[in-house]
């Protein structure tokens, strides 16, 4: 054999053995992943052949495959659209599922999870067609309503938990979307939706109760700060603390001022009264005494930082690292770099209501197979003990004064004892702040757990403050679930 037939003997060799290779690869070890792209229309059309399975709230079905006179057999429908969008997510026929459930308990929905395996082995003997599992969610229809409603047309979030066991009880997140306009059957105005969805510049795809960009928190912080310095030993209720108009920061030219201006109670104010009428100059002074790692251990054993899923992922709160004093001062008052979502906010919340223990949150309650008989159930899941129960009932004593004749008053509710914390969170220069409110009710047993926060002062604007905008709105979740 001469060189030139031995060279292209070895070519076409070498050729057949990167085929057989890259065909290899492809069928034994990228199949999974190529199987479950968003967009696999095959794929897709493989799992519009059976019902997937429903998601439920208070007994109604919130997402469900509806049988249709077509090619793909289902469609999947969300009758309440918008007021749970960000829970259910979508399914798409060309994106596949994502946002919310759809996407982050798809093994579920489509029966394909471990604890459905028996289920879907039944199936196969019996020769039934496969049907995926129903989820039947944490979250209360009647709180969930209140905060949509309440809400309204301003831009922010509200979540509600349970604070003794960690269910969610609302969840909600504005701009909202509707996620029919992503499951037609028309692949064009999918693409268009989608399109629209996308170029929103108020980018209403994002969950903003659970990830985006997050929150500085303001004076809701304050709670941790509050927690920090009752934790340590060297502080009560009732310890005097320099509330001056304003508070150098060391190492620069400014100064912290009170948020109405003036010295807090002519300049010396108790750690309970500094939380009733949120003086800043008092915290910025506490912050400056604890230091920033004492604030940040305190922050994490409310959960800033954890990796949490409910299931979908939740981005992790967190308060930055290496700061000097003049930071952590501003890091006591829930500004400089501290960043959250609602959801921790409202853990932070329903730990103090707990006697200081912090609950996993979760969303769904059960899973259930096609005959409804229950398949798996979610137990309440202790995350750690955030404070002692003495400082949890210390903080419930302070967070009551809030709301009886103090910065949160518009929370109040007619013969319920509410226990709340109000926060306006400066957020860049020239523009509004962020409104907050944090809050339980009743204080004495308590059944809700609320954090709102609504962006750039709401309707109010510049003239926008935690008790005046998101206050009210807590108010509308807790007497839901109350009542």
């Amino acid at each position: 054999m001469n060189s030139p037939i031995r060279r292209l003997a070895l070519l076409a060799a070498t050729m057949f053995t990167v085929l057989l290779i890259s065909s290899t690869v492809i069928q034994f070890f990228s199949a999974e992943s190529l199987r479950n792209r968003p967009g696999n229309t095959r794929t897709l059309l493989s799992t519009y052949s059976h019902p997937r399975g429903s998601i439920l709230v208070g007994g109604e079905e919130i997402a469900s495959s509806q049988p249709v006179n077509d090619v793909y057999k289902y469609q999947r429908a969300y009758p309440q659209g918008r007021q749970y969008g960000h829970v259910t997510g979508y399914f798409s026929l060309v994106y596949g599922a994502g946002g919310g459930l759809e996407s982050a308990a798809n093994d579920l929905l489509t029966g394909e999870a471990g604890q459905l395996f028996y289920r879907r082995l039944g199936d196969l003997i019996t020769g039934q067609q496969p049907t995926g599992g129903t989820l039947e969610l944490t979250i209360n229809p009647r709180a969930q309503r209140a905060a949509q409603q309440a809400l309204g047309n301003q831009k922010g979030a509200v979540v509600a938990l349970d604070p003794s066991t960690g269910a969610i009880l609302a969840m909600v997140s504005h701009p909202a979307y509707d996620p029919n306009t992503l499951a037609s059957h028309d692949p064009d105005k999918v693409r268009q939706a989608w399109q629209a969805l996308n170029n929103d510049s108020s980018r209403p795809a994002v969950n903003r109760a659970i990830a985006g960009d997050l929150y500085p928190p303001g004076s809701t912080f304050k709670l941790i700060t509050a927690a920090a310095a009752l934790e340590s030993g060297q502080y009560d209720t009732s310890t005097q603390l320099p509330g001056p108009e304003r508070l150098p920061l060391p190492g620069t030219t400014i100064s912290l001022p009170n948020a109405g201006g003036g010295a807090c109670d002519g300049g010396t104010v108790t750690l309970q009264r500094a939380l009733q009428m949120s003086c800043n100059t008092a915290f910025g002074y506490l912050g400056q005494q604890l230091g920033g790692d004492a604030l940040r251990a305190q922050a994490a054993r409310f959960g800033f930082g954890a990796d949490l899923s409910v299931p979908m992922k939740v981005t992790p709160s967190s308060v930055p690292a290496g700061t000097n004093t003049a930071q952590d001062i501003q890091v006591a008052i829930g500004q400089f770099d501290v960043r959250t979502t609602p959801l921790q906010m409202a853990m932070v919340a329903s730990a103090i209501a707990n006697n200081g223990v912090v609950m996993k949150p979760y969303l769904i309650a059960k899973t259930r197979g096609a005959d409804l008989d229950v398949i798996s159930e979610t137990e309440p899941e202790r995350m750690g003990q955030a404070v002692s129960s003495q400082t949890a009932a210390k903080l419930t004593a302070m967070m009551k004064t809030v709301v009886q004749g103090g910065t949160g008053e518009r929370a109040a509710i007619s013969g319920v004892s509410v226990a709340g914390k109000t926060g306006t969170a400066e957020h860049g220069e020239g523009r509004n702040p962020h409104t907050w409110f944090v809050s339980f009710a009743p204080a004495e047993d308590p059944k809700v757990a609320v954090a709102v926060v609504v962006e750039d002062g709401g309707n109010a604007g510049s003239e926008g403050a935690g008790g005046l905008v998101s206050a009210p709105i807590a108010r509308e979740v807790m007497e839901a679930v109350i009542n």
